[in-house]
């Protein structure tokens, strides 16, 4: 089906140069989702049509990138609130026309009450339903304070990029299948987690059409369009949090949020063959597995084995057991705990940690432990490149599909469960199978581990890519993926992101692959001895190539959810 998008007195598809936008009035009854674009100046691509919209339009008004990641992110927590969030966290990465790299991290924390054994019983055994439903589940949200230490590095005024988000809040959109289905399906979580009346909820099902209107979300966004940061972090959204915390038995205190502060941290950036990769630092675990994952692949002749053959798909596979064992073993919240990173990512260490590498044969995750040194999937990215040459990669999470599924009473957004990306105990999977030690235990005010990985490719200090992806525990083997899909195998943009994956995580031992993955690939690697699970989709990966000779912006959003790609 193709919509458009009503957008005052303007009316345009969503890939063509038109005349200049506004998102005053915005009406948003109907849109399309374009999958691929091609266009000169600015380029987003995000999990949702209308949020992309936003985002193109804030540049085509004269925002740079991080102005239109902004918005974008906003505009998110309206239309797709089952990852989109105020109430959740995430990650920036970005490069700037003067060459510099940035990293803002709004990771959400653990409450000052929480403690290593909060989610154990009497007897030490874990109760992991208590750290994905509810009140005990969520952190302490890091979205709003991400957004605000991200506007030094933006152009236009905050109220004009929060406005379109209210305006899709109070009139309300349009929802498609999709967004019917998933809400439908958590109706009775909805209804069993919550302790005020939803807006997710309603006497008859949703169906596609349906317009879903948030006049809550709409007031909190207004605060805090009026309020700043203190909007949400102080005052009546403040109160109206911890008063949902003692009706549903929660932790969160209004000291832990006027505590909460985004951190910008040091960009990860390393060469591979010519090309820097930049990327999250910790807390995120995916910055420091993509450098060890390129770099153990790196001196193999994988782009001559070619797409999807066995050889390369196995190199992969043996690459990915060792750097998910690191990341058990070692990886945590900087600020709490210390991670050997230059010697985790150290090309001699690398080169070891290959050294049991058999071709042909598959490797044994019994065998394999974490180097010996000198650790649902309802997250959502955007990527964006604006006409200066400016980039953002952004993944934001609530965690599981709607988080907690506890919404803040009279404030409308869902919140987090955040928590379970913890090591609830050591040796304990979480809702992702990854296993943890100490090293990622629970402590007051530590931001937990994750897998999220913005990731950008530049070619001579200019951005070549701006990719990332959804995923959990899948993020990282699919932007690692796609990256050899671009790099090595010479895909497009669009065939990088939706030709089926395969994933391995140390533990279980399995390879993880897409309906549709090669059958003599899946049968050679059995022949090896791996065990082969096909599974359903894996991630929804947006990435936006800068042509160096044409300066074109080709987008791809991924086949797998509604996501489309805008520009001008």
């Amino acid at each position: 089906m193709r919509f458009l998008i009503m957008l005052g007195m303007t009316v345009c598809t969503l890939h063509t140069a038109c005349a200049q936008q506004t998102t005053d009035e915005l009406h948003p009854y109907d849109y399309s989702i374009e999958k691929d674009i091609k266009v000169l100046h600015g380029a987003v691509v995000s999990a949702h049509p209308l949020a992309s919209r936003v985002g193109a339009i804030v540049l085509q008004q004269g925002g740079n990138a991080v102005d239109a990641a902004i918005a974008t992110q906003l505009a998110l927590a309206v239309v797709y609130p089952g990852a989109g969030n105020i109430g959740g966290g995430g990650f920036l990465v970005g490069h700037l026309k003067n060459g510099r790299n940035i990293a803002i991290d709004y990771r959400e924390t653990a409450p000052a009450k929480a403690h290593r054994d909060m989610y154990l019983d009497s007897l030490g055994n874990p109760i992991t339903q208590l750290s994905l439903d509810g009140h005990l589940a969520a952190g302490v949200p890091g979205t709003v304070a991400g957004l605000f230490a991200s506007m030094k590095y933006a152009k236009l005024p905050f109220p004009k990029l929060i406005d379109p988000a209210i305006r899709l809040a109070e009139k309300g959109f349009v929802i498609t299948a999709a967004e019917a289905a998933g809400l439908n399906s958590a109706r009775a979580d909805f209804e069993r987690l919550n302790t005020t009346k939803t807006a997710f909820v309603r006497d008859k099902t949703w169906k596609a059409g349906d317009t879903l209107v948030q006049k809550e979300l709409a007031h909190t966004l207004t605060l805090i369009r009026n309020k700043g940061a203190a909007g949400f972090y102080q005052g009546e959204t403040a109160a109206g949090i911890v008063a949902e915390m003692k009706r549903g038995n929660g932790i969160m205190t209004l000291q832990d949020l006027k505590n909460y502060k985004a951190k910008e941290r040091t960009a990860v950036a390393f060469n591979y063959k010519g090309y820097t990769i930049v990327t999250m630092p910790l807390p995120s675990s995916g910055g420091i597995c993509l450098q060890q994952l390129m770099g153990m692949v790196e001196n193999y002749p994988i782009s001559q084995w070619g797409f999807q053959s066995p050889q390369a798909v196995q190199l992969m596979i043996e690459a990915e057991r060792r750097a998910y064992a690191d990341r058990a073993q070692f990886l945590g919240d900087p600020d709490f705990v210390k991670v050997p990173f230059s010697q985790l990512t150290d090309k001699k260490y690398l080169a070891t940690r290959m050294q049991d590498f058999t071709p042909g044969k598959a490797g044994s995750s019994e065998q394999t432990k974490a180097g010996v040194l000198p650790e649902s999937e309802e997250t959502t990215h955007l990527s964006i490149i604006d006409a200066d040459g400016n980039a953002v990669a952004v993944t934001t999470t609530l965690n599981g599909h709607f988080g907690s599924r506890t919404v803040v009473g009279k404030a409308g957004f869902l919140l987090n469960n955040e928590m379970d990306d913890f090591s609830v105990k050591p040796g304990v999977p979480n809702m992702y199978g990854l296993v943890g030690t100490e090293a990622n235990a629970i402590a007051p005010s530590k931001r937990m581990l994750s897998s999220m990985t913005p990731t950008l490719v530049l070619q001579k200090n200019e951005v070549l890519y701006s990719l990332g992806t959804p995923g959990g525990s899948t993020i990282i083997t699919s932007v690692f993926q796609t990256l050899m899909n671009t790099l090595e195998f010479g895909l497009s943009p669009s065939e990088a992101i939706n030709n089926p994956k395969f994933h391995h995580q140390w533990l279980p031992d399995e390879v993880a692959v897409e309906n549709g993955f090669p059958d003599s690939t899946i049968q050679a690697l059995e022949g090896m001895g791996y065990k082969v699970v096909k599974r359903g989709p894996i991630g929804r990966t947006e990435i936006i190539k800068r042509a160096p000779e044409s300066r074109y912006l080709e987008a791809s959003g991924d086949k797998r959810g509604d996501d489309s790609a805008a520009g001008y």
